[in-house]
């Protein structure tokens, strides 16, 4: 049902292995281009999997100077560099002594933090020894350190958090800052999420687990969602930021309206560590749950960016899910899946496929899902595959699934009177 505050999106900012701000990603999506490739970020060689979706043309110089560089993660840069973009394009701007800023907060969403400097630092310590390892450490690795980075250096004094659930981490994320708004404890949030796993400890661990693709000779075509060949997901890196504010507030700055946050929904399989639960039954609840709290009905739907990993179990389970939540409506419904271009952003996936979903209202424009040749008759919906969709689109739902069972759907809408 309608909520008495609404939540609209007033900016954007990403930085994805299609782009290093939001515009040149979406274009990358629209263009269906993968960002898939060999590995660059360390000698991947000997691994079963040896390629990723790294962020090509990203130089720290260009947004931090060294001294800054030394004590930020990459997975913090990332969300610096999206959270930047998206207030700039928000007209957003504080100073510490506006009162302004007390209504105005931050919430990161990450499935790892900065592994990478963990990795750096136990190296270091164990070459040479505890009184080499950097007093920064702590702050370099803890994942909420993005989020306070961001408070700081726009002087954000509302609620600043850290979500971590895994691959849902962004979108739960914005939907908790999205509550925060409904409530009237703030008037404005950043909200999104960031990942910088591509190094050798995520790699072998995930490779391990046996769920990355092998797909070592063609980087291109490896995550293929819903495709019959679909052998696993391909890791990818980056970030994104929403700029989610209160509607009139929004209105009263004459601000540009993206998009309105309608709903928002989760819920857990209390099934398995890494694998949906069978039959798809907890991620329908959660489409549901966001579907109702938006006030629409299925048939209402113009499009749903799907989670879409390119795993045997992941694709077919959420099929079973979409068409438990849309019932009559499922197979009319446009579906696709970002993740056979950007690669699978773990903790950022849900704030960058928000995205997608939120540029498809602005444009009239559904991104592919790539390399989408020969469909599972398991997974079969209204996929929109290989080359964009031309598409008038009021009302999206974007669902993002997590190890350890955690479900999450998104509603974006049109803003409408």
């Amino acid at each position: 049902m309608p909520h008495q505050r609404r939540v609209v999106v007033t900016g954007l900012g990403a930085i994805t292995p299609l782009g290093l701000d939001a515009e040149s990603t979406w274009d990358g999506m629209l263009a269906g281009r993968s960002g898939v490739g060999q590995i660059t970020l360390f000698d991947a060689s000997e691994y079963r999997t040896t390629i990723a979706a790294e962020v090509d043309g990203y130089d720290p110089l260009d947004h931090f100077d060294r001294r800054e560089i030394r004590r930020l993660d990459r997975y913090t840069q990332f969300f610096l560099v999206a959270v930047r973009e998206a207030l700039t394009s928000a007209g957003l701007e504080y100073t510490e002594d506006d009162p302004e800023a007390t209504r105005a907060g931050v919430f990161v969403g990450a499935g790892f933090g900065g592994m990478g400097s963990f990795i750096d630092e136990v190296r270091l310590l164990d070459a040479r020894g505890p009184g080499r390892v950097s007093p920064t450490a702590i702050p370099q690795i803890i994942p909420n350190m993005a989020a306070g980075l961001a408070s700081m250096e726009h002087h954000l004094l509302g609620p600043v958090s850290c979500v971590v659930t895994a691959c849902s981490a962004s979108a739960n994320a914005i939907g908790d800052a999205t509550e925060l708004i409904r409530r009237g404890s703030v008037e404005v949030m950043v909200a999104g999420g960031a990942e910088a796993a591509i190094n050798e400890f995520g790699v072998a661990s995930f490779a391990q687990a046996r769920a990355l693709s092998t797909r070592n000779d063609d980087p291109e075509a490896a995550s293929r969602p819903f495709d019959i060949d679909r052998d696993g997901f391909v890791m990818g890196e980056g970030g994104a930021a929403l700029i989610l504010e209160e509607r009139e507030h929004a209105i009263a700055r004459s601000a540009s309206i993206l998009a309105e946050v309608t709903g928002y929904g989760m819920s857990a399989d209390a099934y398995h560590i890494t694998l949906p639960r069978p039959g798809g039954t907890g991620a329908a609840r959660a489409m549901t749950m966001a579907i109702d709290d938006a006030g629409i009905l299925p048939s209402d739907l113009s499009y749903l960016n799907a989670h879409g990993t390119s795993t045997p179990a992941n694709d077919s389970t959420e099929t079973l899910a979409i068409k438990i939540a849309l019932g009559e409506s499922a197979m009319d419904v446009p579906v696709s899946s970002i993740k056979s271009m950007t690669g699978h952003t773990l903790g950022a996936a849900g704030a960058v496929e928000a995205l997608a979903c939120i540029l498809a209202i602005r444009d009239g424009r559904i991104a592919p899902t790539v390399n989408l040749d020969n469909l599972d008759p398991e997974c079969e919906l209204d996929h929109v595959a290989n080359e964009f969709r031309e598409a008038e689109v009021t009302h999206t739902i974007s669902n993002s699934f997590g190890f350890g069972g955690h479900n999450v759907a998104l509603v974006f809408s049109r803003d409408e009177s």
